[in-house]
């Protein structure tokens, strides 16, 4: 967007407009959990601002640049052309208030529909990963004993997922834009019965067998140093809902018992069922030796293979910040340095070629018994010259 082509009022109202967008978008990312989505939102509002507002984010000389094709754009543009353009941008206009009306009906509605096109041409769609947003939740809560019979009093100890509901006490994570899929699954999996997801026995079949790669999906699992594996896993069907705001308790959760969502059950229950739906699968004789993996050297420096999980993901950001700070911090200074390497030879070279003019090069180069020198040769001996001084 060329600034001195638009009017005042009319690159306020779109920049407000992109300002609004992004200020709630980033409310949201505060409040809430929804992955890369509002990050991708932003982008389309970034063409809200023009030159004007987007200048001060590059260097002095790229600014120059826009500022020179901003005078040629200007000086080469033809007003009825710009006159066509306005009443072609308003018809357009008037045709998309006209089919977002039932956009806006749909917005206002209590019962949204989303990712839905009123239209056979598709210019104006509903996106949205959800309609509503509720005030309470359901979640399932998984629990494992070591005892090899289960009775009223059996002790249940429950696994913690890193992100969704679980412990009451604990506050709800920001791990935008990262998104962790298995707590998202549990979290549709509480809207829908245990048997709708064969996922889900078999990842409490992996859990009963301590499998370290399902492990490392979870915050917490209760049997991790323990002597002995759980015999038993049962899931809880909960009710999570906020505390009040000014509640003195330290819970940041009310949850409330529902229902049983499966039943307890044992690695030798789940084995016939396991193997009815391929999940236990004798790897082929031919393939064994490729599945095979070499031992790993212990005294070997692990530099680059670090554990994902045990890192800050704020650190991370806030690294990922100060290295841009740097960076553009570089180019400015490299932006001065450029600037004022350039101004210093161009007065060089304009001082050596007035003194140039002044000499009496012919009778200088005749009593040497030499061909009289140009001042391109002599600008070119005085820049040699300054090289070897440097």
């Amino acid at each position: 967007a060329v600034v001195s082509t638009q009017s005042t009022g009319h690159r306020k109202v779109a920049a407000l407009a992109g300002s609004v967008q992004i200020l709630f978008q980033v409310v949201i990312i505060i409040s809430g959990n929804f992955s890369f989505l509002n990050w991708l939102t932003m982008l389309p509002a970034i063409f809200c601002f023009d030159d004007g507002y987007l200048r001060k984010l590059f260097s002095k000389t790229t600014q120059h640049y826009v500022a020179m094709a901003d005078r040629l754009s200007v000086k080469f543009q033809n007003k009825p052309a710009r006159y066509q353009r306005a009443v072609l941008n308003g018809m357009i206009g008037i045709l998309l208030m006209f089919l977002s009306i039932p956009v806006v009906q749909n917005l206002l509605s209590s019962r949204q529909q989303m990712n839905t096109s009123f239209d056979s041409f598709r210019l104006v769609n509903t996106y949205g990963a959800f309609g509503s947003i509720t005030k309470e939740r359901t979640e399932v809560i998984l629990e494992g004993t070591t005892e090899t019979v289960i009775t009223s009093s059996t002790e249940w100890q429950e696994y913690e997922f890193k992100c969704k509901p679980g412990s009451v006490t604990r506050r709800p994570c920001t791990i935008s834009p990262y998104h962790y899929r298995l707590d998202w699954l549990m979290w549709f999996a509480a809207f829908q019965q245990y048997h709708h997801n064969p996922w889900f026995i078999n990842l409490v079949a992996k859990l009963l067998e301590g499998n370290s790669e399902v492990r490392k999906l979870i915050a917490h699992d209760p049997f991790t140093n323990a002597t002995r594996l759980p015999t038993y896993i049962r899931a809880q069907h909960y009710r999570y809902q906020y505390t009040p705001l000014l509640s003195e308790s330290n819970a940041v959760w009310n949850r409330k018992y529902l229902k049983p969502y499966m039943p307890h059950v044992s690695l030798p229950q789940l084995k016939e069922w396991r193997e009815a739906n391929g999940f236990l699968k004798e790897p082929k004789k031919d393939d064994t030796q490729k599945t095979e993996e070499k031992p790993r050297d212990p005294h070997r420096m692990k530099i680059f293979n670090f554990d994902r999980e045990n890192i800050s993901y704020p650190i991370v950001g806030l690294l990922f910040v100060v290295g841009l700070l740097l960076l553009r911090l570089f180019r400015r200074e490299m932006d001065m340095y450029y600037d004022s390497s350039v101004g210093s030879v161009d007065k060089e070279i304009q001082d050596m070629m007035s003194r140039a003019t002044e000499l009496d090069v012919d009778n200088v180069s005749s009593s040497a018994g030499a061909e009289p020198a140009t001042i391109e040769q002599l600008t070119k001996d005085c820049l040699d010259g300054k090289e070897k001084n440097d």
